[in-house]
């Protein structure tokens, strides 16, 4: 098999944190985002929705989305277990990588991609308007990931999840689109930094 990554944009990070925390070592196929690879016929035709990452099985099967493949590879190695345990655990990580990726994560990258201008090509229309509107939005996501981590040693309860590689990338992506944490959420500052020190962080 092999895996079409996309370098730093956060859904490939996701995937290289999720396998390297797996302790699963996949070939991968750089794809320049910055030059508009992922654009490109081959990738099209492996991703008509032209997006990073993808996974080719050796049958020739293809799989998109970071988090089907990541799902993929909990079934085949489910150790540790990134999706939680029991039908309660489960549902709780599922429900606060939903709550991570769908409100911060999405906050934070349409603030990125609809004012930067490097995403001018990426983002079209590129809408000013919409980017600056969710700079507060994303404050305010923040605010609850820092109740819950306030009681929770990881941000779906006591032990690392998925839930955690998509927070660490989104608050790792804060910088870019110029959103920082305020200070005084310091449960969140306590977490990032601690996320921050696994190995995996680094893939």
């Amino acid at each position: 098999m092999k895996l079409y990554d996309g370098g730093r944009a956060p859904n490939p990070r996701r995937m290289r944190i999720f396998l390297a925390e797996k302790g699963v070592e996949v070939p991968l196929i750089p794809v320049d985002m910055a030059v508009m690879a992922h654009k490109s016929a081959d990738i099209t035709a492996l991703n008509p929705f032209q997006r990073l990452p993808i996974l080719e099985l050796d049958d020739g099967t293809i799989l998109t989305e970071s988090v089907a493949i990541s799902r993929y590879f909990e079934e085949l190695y489910p150790e540790p277990a990134l999706f939680g345990r029991g039908a309660v655990g489960k549902a709780q990580v599922e429900m606060w990588n939903r709550r991570v990726e769908l409100y911060l994560l999405a906050s934070i990258t349409a603030a990125f991609r609809h004012t930067h201008p490097a995403m001018v090509e990426w983002e079209v229309p590129q809408v000013a308007a919409w980017g600056e509107v969710n700079r507060p939005k994303a404050v305010a996501y923040m605010k609850i990931m820092d109740d819950q981590l306030a009681i929770n040693e990881f941000i779906a309860g006591s032990e690392f999840s998925i839930a955690d590689i998509t927070l660490l990338v989104a608050l790792d992506f804060l910088k870019p689109a110029k959103i920082l944490i305020p200070e005084e959420y310091v449960h969140l500052k306590r977490w990032h930094a601690a996320v921050s020190m696994r190995a995996s962080a680094k893939a």
